[in-house]
């Protein structure tokens, strides 16, 4: 795919989604951040990886619980840059519960965001990517898009159906030279995985690092922390010609967890 394409990235103003604006960005994609916060620094840190990278960027304010919000974050993107060439789907929360406390707002707004939006942000992007004789789509899922843990019902749901998400788009676009794939990290440390960690430590009745240690990283194998620069490379590959093949699958950056 050639340099000026435009990225669209949604919950891109930290973590992972934030590596992944700033990798496409040095590859020569213009780059559209998200949040639902709208302020001064979204604003500053868009402007600051266009002088970075030398693209053109712009902070989009969408709240990825509401449909209508999620369709017109990709018809603001196409309107400002003229196409969406990329869509990566990054936005998420995370709650840990039992099933039968898990509060039903928490398990509506989870699907909302971690599933739903990526439904919405892709039905707005295929007219566009067609029209434009092909694109790239990459849903951002987890290990527990394939394999499940305890206290987590919402996020495995939630993973889970990205996973059919993605498969069932790469079928539908699979000769308009779109392609549709997911990436399934282990546990990363970024401040998602961070605000976890306190909910963890009430539902095993831990301390911080037995937490870390025994719950988080036992079924990581290298037993370290996955990079947010290591998942943004796997992005930047599958938005690259080398993957135009790679439809419908995804890519495991793990540490080895779903390994076994």
């Amino acid at each position: 795919m050639a340099a000026r394409k435009t990225a669209v990235i949604t919950g891109s103003t930290s973590g992972i989604g934030l590596a992944i604006a700033q990798a496409l960005a040095a590859e020569g994609r213009n780059v559209v951040v998200n949040s639902f916060s709208d302020t001064t620094a979204d604003h500053a840190m868009a402007d600051a990886i266009a002088k970075q990278y030398g693209v053109k960027t712009a902070y989009i304010k969408a709240d990825m619980s509401k449909p209508a919000e999620c369709r017109a974050l990709v018809a603001k993107a196409a309107e400002t840059f003229g196409s969406v060439d990329i869509l990566v789907n990054n936005a998420g929360i995370q709650h840990v519960a039992p099933v039968e406390e898990f509060p039903i707002e928490k398990w509506d707004a989870i699907i909302a965001i971690n599933l739903s939006s990526a439904f919405h942000t892709i039905a707005a992007a295929i007219p566009l990517m067609k029209n434009a004789g092909g694109g790239r789509i990459v849903n951002i899922a987890s290990a527990h898009g394939l394999v499940a843990s305890p206290f987590k019902s919402a996020y495995v749901s939630a993973k889970h159906g990205i996973m059919g998400l993605t498969k069932t788009v790469a079928l539908e676009l699979a000769r308009e030279k779109i392609t549709c794939n997911a990436i399934c990290p282990g546990y990363v440390l970024t401040p998602l995985v961070e605000a976890q960690i306190p909910d963890q430590m009430k539902a095993h009745q831990m301390d911080r690092e037995t937490v870390i240690r025994e719950v988080m990283l036992d079924k990581q194998p290298t037993k370290e922390f996955v990079t947010v620069e290591q998942i943004a490379a796997a992005a930047v590959f599958l938005c690259s010609d080398a993957a135009a093949q790679i439809n419908g699958t995804h890519l495991s950056v793990d540490g080895g967890w779903t390994a076994a």
